[in-house]
């Protein structure tokens, strides 16, 4: 029986033969390498190739005993033929390849079918970017030394960490166990020093790798592979090597080196330019979408321009008229005016707050540092940051985490603008801080309290709109100011403590936002140690009926009590939330809504939206003040239902009797139709019921020769 290879994984260094001897040394470009060999003779070319070869050895070494081939130098002219046909050998990494099975008994030549090319079909070889500058641009390589992956002849990724020893190491690692699932160590191999011939493999490395592992499906198909691999040894025949599971990474369009908004004006874009400045570059655009005869939009037209003016050369800005481009408009899903996004490449987010002129600057800025990408930081810039943001999401990376992690990570970033800031470390005292045992980790600091994205693997770290959904779930303070922009957010379905603070009285404005914080720190504490306390109790009567089926030998029970979940999340209760409103910008809409004025001091109110209703006194009848003691003691009133005290209405006499009518339809949707079906068929029962009664003729009228009579009637009408 005949096996087909798959084509071979390639990891490509490019290396410049100048850096052989200096490998600090940077080229910003491919053409300041090329500039100094343009306008020689082709043998020049030849020339440097020949310095690169010098720099890598061309005799086979051993290491371990086992003789390791030299690195193949690929030829430009032939790359792409080369790296189609896997025609490559391994250089260093044949000393972590488990035991093989020979084919020869010569342990020197390690023809095996289970040597490491033909177990992983990896392979290394270089690139002389000097002698071959034309196959170095082809694959955008800017700088030097480069390592590139690819597979079956198309680039997969880029390798982004540390050009060391360790740092390549987790780089081939994690594409290796991405092949063979858990057939790489468990805590990564251990290195050799630079230039030893030979390394313990029973020992375990000096820094443990974070990456998870499929243990139990990397045995099974270590052994399946042995095992075929053994008998075709007997038969003389070849293996077939392992299907690659890396998913290839799209090209991400270039970013320009111009300054951005030279002349601080906002610029106007139809769909050529569109398209050429803001969508195939990385370029940060701010754009507006509007109508010549909107009236919103000629309000927002001076603000606009004004902040094009402060912008100047930090953001672009730009405006599209959807009247003469209404193809552009439909494609960026305009569907009111005006519409402003933020553009980043191919990527975008609407921006949904107050078009004042210090608003729409506040916000460009905080999106054109989101934009930069995220920031590595230490603990001591963490530090530093915590003091001045509220909510910042931590990344917690190592050495093995990949660059489609990264990738995934960047995505996010765009979302964020305007809601919190997004940073990532490697700093082992802010994994110790946070108690980070896995990487890649993500976590949210809300004042200092820490939550924890629950991934199982880096793959659902991967995974864009559950790590997004968890992120706006979190991403508000732990007591934000209530705005216009986001009311609904923080008010709609649930129950939400909210501050009327006056911020004239500036002493006493600090300490009402300290003791409703210290109030929300409280609550949640006791609502997670009451969470835990639950689901404990739960699995103790789990845990009580498996024993009393066990102990009367009642198959039947114990398998009804093996069935049982214990499914309880704090979700499915209704949340508390806690906030704080301006009482003196809001003055008028506090008054109307809840009839209170922050002029006679602060007032707390604990709302409830769903249900149009609030409370604003205590049980003994008190007005409930920004007090730790007197916000909890009313609240866990509230929660539980008590009928202790009395809610207030927050809607006027109508509203209430009109909440009173849908208020059902709008929790009970199916219900609701039921209801409406049910009413509809009975109206059209009672309807057709009574056009028969008065068709029967029974005291009934009819026509006859224009004249109109009674039948039956007993009438006083004449008739003929």
């Amino acid at each position: 029986m005949r096996f087909i290879l798959s084509s071979a994984l390639v990891a490509l260094a490019l290396l410049p033969p100048a850096l052989t001897q200096d490998s600090q040394h940077k080229l910003s470009t491919v053409d300041d390498v090329l500039s100094e060999t343009k306008g020689g003779p082709k043998d020049a070319g030849a020339a440097a190739g020949a310095t690169n070869s010098e720099a890598i050895s061309d005799e086979s070494t051993k290491f371990n005993g086992i003789k390791v081939p030299p690195m193949k130098e690929l030829n430009g002219d032939d790359f792409d033929k080369d790296i189609k046909d896997g025609y490559c050998d391994c250089t260093y990494m044949a000393n972590i390849t488990s035991k093989p099975v020979t084919a020869s008994k010569s342990p020197e030549k390690q023809t095996g079918l289970n040597s490491f090319h033909r177990y992983y079909d990896f392979h290394f070889a270089s690139l002389d970017c000097i002698a071959f500058g034309d196959a170095c641009n082809k694959h955008d390589v800017t700088a030097f030394p480069t390592f590139s992956l690819f597979k079956d002849g198309k680039f997969v990724k880029k390798f982004e960490g540390h050009k060391d020893m360790a740092g390549l190491s987790g780089f081939v690692e994690e594409t290796l166990e991405t092949i063979r699932p858990g057939s790489r160590p468990k805590d990564g191999p251990k290195l050799p020093e630079v230039g030893a011939t030979e390394v313990d493999t029973g020992a375990g490395p000096e820094k443990l790798l974070a990456k998870d592992k499929d243990v139990v499906a990397g045995a099974a198909a270590g052994s399946k592979h042995n095992v075929i691999a053994s008998a075709a040894d007997a038969e003389g025949t070849q293996t077939p090597t392992a299907k690659d599971r890396i998913t290839k990474v799209p090209k991400r369009p270039s970013k320009s080196h111009l300054t951005p908004n030279p002349i601080g004006t906002s610029v106007s874009l139809n769909q050529e330019s569109f398209q050429k400045l803001v969508t195939n570059t990385q370029d940060p655009w701010f754009v507006k979408f509007y109508a010549p005869w909107c009236h919103h939009c000629q309000a927002l037209a001076p603000s606009w321009l004004q902040m094009s003016k402060e912008l100047q050369g930090k953001l672009n800005i730009g405006e599209v008229n959807c009247d003469a481009e209404p193809r552009l408009c439909k494609d960026v899903r305009v569907r009111a005016y005006p519409t402003i996004h933020f553009f980043r490449g191919g990527e975008r987010v609407e921006y949904d707050g107050l078009r004042g002129l210090g608003d729409l600057v506040s916000y460009a800025k905080k999106a054109l540092d989101i934009g930069k990408g995220v920031v590595d930081v230490d603990a001591a810039t963490f530090k530093e940051m915590e003091e001045t943001e509220e909510v910042i999401f931590l990344y917690f990376y190592d050495h093995a985490t990949t660059s489609e992690d990264f990738e995934a990570l960047d995505r996010l970033t765009l979302s964020l603008v305007g809601h919190a800031k997004i940073v990532k470390t490697d700093s082992s005292v802010l994994a110790e801080r946070f108690r980070i045992s896995t990487w890649p980790r993500l976590v949210v600091s809300r004042d200092g309290r820490a939550s924890y994205y629950n991934a199982l693997s880096p793959r659902d770290m991967r995974d864009f709109r559950a790590v997004l959904g968890w992120m706006q779930s979190v991403w508000l303070p732990l007591v934000p100011e209530l705005t216009a922009s986001n009311a609904r957010e923080i008010m709609a379905g649930k129950f939400v403590v909210l501050g009327i603070l006056s911020r004239e009285r500036a002493d006493e404005f600090v300490l009402d936002k300290r003791e409703i914080k210290n109030a929300a720190l409280d609550w949640m504490e006791k609502q997670t140690h009451n969470f835990q306390q639950e689901r404990q109790e739960l699995r103790d009567a789990k845990q009580l009926r498996l024993e009393e089926a066990e102990d009367r030998g009642d198959q039947r029970a114990l398998r009804v009590a093996k069935s049982m979940q214990i499914n309880i999340r704090e979700e499915d209760k209704k949340q508390v939330g806690f906030a704080w409103v301006d009482g003196v910008f809001w003055e008028r809409w506090i008054r109307q809504t809840y009839g209170i004025d922050v002029s006679n001091g602060e007032r707390v109110i604990i709302n409830d939206e769903d249900n149009h209703r609030f409370w604003d006194t205590t049980e003994s009848g008190a007005y409930i003040v920004p007090s730790r003691t007197s916000i909890l003691e009313t609240l866990k009133e509230v929660v539980s239902g008590s009928s202790k005290l009395s809610s207030k209405s927050s809607t006027g006499f109508l509203q209430q009797i009109f909440f009173m009518v849908t208020g059902p339809f709008s929790h009970h949707p199916w219900i609701s139709i039921g209801v409406l079906l049910g009413i509809g068929l009975g109206g059209s029962y009672w309807g057709k019921k009574r056009m028969r009664r008065t068709k029967g003729g029974t005291g009934g009228f009819f026509q006859l020769d224009g004249k109109e009579g009674l039948l039956n009637g007993g009438g006083y009408g004449k008739a003929d």
